[in-house]
């Protein structure tokens, strides 16, 4: 009989305990994500361009592969945006 009531009463304080964890919802958990929603559906010229499935017309194959020949050829250069220390020196002196 002893058992049967810590049993319940053990049941009940579970319950308690977890609704007492049970946050009500605020209006920044209603409205989390909301921003990024808008501003990616404000940034997307044409929605319904997903069902659109005709071919994209544009450059010819010669005129697009040169240009991504070219494209590539850029990034193979090394970088020259640096100056040599002499140089440098003679710039802040002001010689």
């Amino acid at each position: 009989m002893m058992k049967r009531y810590f049993v319940i009463i053990g049941v009940i304080a579970m319950f308690c305990i977890a609704a007492g964890c049970a946050q009500p919802l605020t209006r920044l958990d209603m409205d989390y994500g909301t921003s990024f929603k808008l501003a990616k559906f404000n940034q997307t010229l044409n929605p319904d361009a997903e069902k659109n499935l005709t071919p994209v017309s544009g450059l010819d194959g010669g005129a697009a592969q040169a240009s991504i020949e070219q494209y590539r050829k850029d990034f193979a250069k090394p970088a020259t945006t640096a100056m040599p220390i002499s140089l440098l020196g003679m710039v802040t002196s002001g010689k």
